[in-house]
């Protein structure tokens, strides 16, 4: 298990975004050398979780439990077949782009070591949007993407450090309560009676997920 690369944005208008001033950074691509990695503070503060990476619209990206985005390399590839495109690294706003990893297939809590010093932990999936329909071009793409549920995965920083394409991946924690980041975008967009399971994950859990999940239990038990 390897990065294939690490990619970054910067900051450009377009019209597709319901960012306030038409920004966004999704239209990420491979750095030339290594990039550092750092919790970025807070959602609705705190950016991206790589230096150099453009995050323009903190109140739905950025801060530490979405720190830094992955997306298999291997579901980029499923994509381009199923779409009869080619798609390059970073084209879906991934920062992380990997091979031989199941990133969706990760579990909530599960700890990657990146090269040397980097560890980063799984939070959630990838919840799709306007801004992500409008970059690829695709029509009737945020529900497309949502039926697939190849979703990648949210990871906050545990530990900081310097991270570059080829660097091999280690999984060096891997939790048994079963709950992916696959299965978190399930329950939080078409099959909300799975909140209940997410609490296996605890504080693991994207903190708004974990949220989500604690107010549906009250509502309507386990």
């Amino acid at each position: 298990m390897k990065l294939l690369s690490v990619n970054l944005g910067s900051a450009r208008q377009v019209p597709y975004t319901s960012q306030p001033e038409g920004l966004t950074g999704i239209d990420k691509r491979p750095a030339d050398g290594p990039v550092r990695v750092a919790a970025p503070g807070p959602k609705g503060t705190g950016a991206s979780g790589l230096a150099g990476d453009a995050v323009c619209h903190l109140r739905h990206h950025g801060g530490d439990d979405q720190a830094v985005y992955a997306y298999a390399r291997e579901d980029l590839d499923t994509w381009e077949r199923e779409l009869g495109r080619s798609l390059a690294n970073g084209c879906f706003g991934e920062n992380l782009t990997t091979d031989g990893l199941d990133v969706s297939g990760a579990l909530i809590g599960e700890r990657w070591r990146i090269g040397s010093e980097v560890v980063l932990e799984v939070t959630s999936g990838r919840i799709p949007c306007n801004t992500f329909q409008g970059h690829l071009g695709e029509r009737g793409w945020v529900r497309r993407f949502t039926q697939k549920g190849a979703t990648g995965a949210y990871l906050r920083v545990i530990e900081p450090g310097e991270i570059q394409a080829g660097d091999p991946v280690e999984i060096v924690h891997r939790p048994d309560h079963g709950v992916t980041a696959a299965m978190q975008f399930r329950a939080v967009t078409t099959e909300r009676e799975l909140l209940p399971r997410l609490l296996a994950a605890g504080e693991a859990l994207h903190s708004e997920t974990l949220a989500q999940a604690r107010e549906y239990v009250a509502r309507h038990g386990a």
